[in-house]
């Protein structure tokens, strides 16, 4: 599948090695929804989510506006143009996710990533899961036990070249 990139965006000459990963061994989305892409980029999981629940309501969020252009515009291509693609804020305060899927951007900080994850893991509808993928060197394992002990639970699904599929509930 074919994707419109640019510089200034995440990975913007291929697929990132952990979204493809995450992709390819986290659970398929429930056909329910609603999903969210937290960190969407270009919107490679958001295409995959759009593909894989065409007819759940679906949600990508980012804080880089060409990201969510470009995002829209790989929406719109495969198939999603009902999709809401906006900033995090654009995102009613009564929606509740069933799942969501990130490649977090770690490398904002920890205290910036763990209000980040904060926020939207306190999203999660009450049977609803996440699904991140975070390198190992990143700090996944203590991402990890951090989530845990702030009521999100934590599980390993699996793990591949330093990457973490972390399966997180809500809390």
């Amino acid at each position: 599948m074919e994707l419109a990139t640019d510089r200034g965006v995440f990975s913007p000459d291929e697929l990132d090695f952990g979204t493809r990963y995450l992709l390819a061994e986290a659970p398929r989305p429930p056909q329910h929804g609603p999903l969210l892409d937290l960190g969407c980029g270009y919107g490679p999981i958001a295409v995959a989510l759009g593909q894989w629940a065409p007819q759940a309501p679906l949600w990508a969020i980012d804080v880089n506006p060409r990201a969510l252009e470009l995002c829209r515009a790989n929406l719109d291509r495969h198939g999603r143009p009902d999709a809401a693609v906006c900033l995090p804020d654009g995102v009613p305060p009564d929606v509740r996710f069933a799942r969501i899927y990130s490649n977090p951007p770690i490398r904002i900080g920890k205290a910036a990533l763990h209000e980040l994850l904060a926020q939207w893991l306190g999203r999660l509808a009450e049977e609803g899961r996440a699904y991140l993928v975070v390198n190992k060197h990143l700090g996944a394992d203590s991402l990890a036990r951090w989530l845990n002990r702030q009521g999100w639970p934590s599980t390993r699904l699996g793990s591949r070249r330093g990457y973490r599929i972390l399966q997180v509930g809500a809390g």
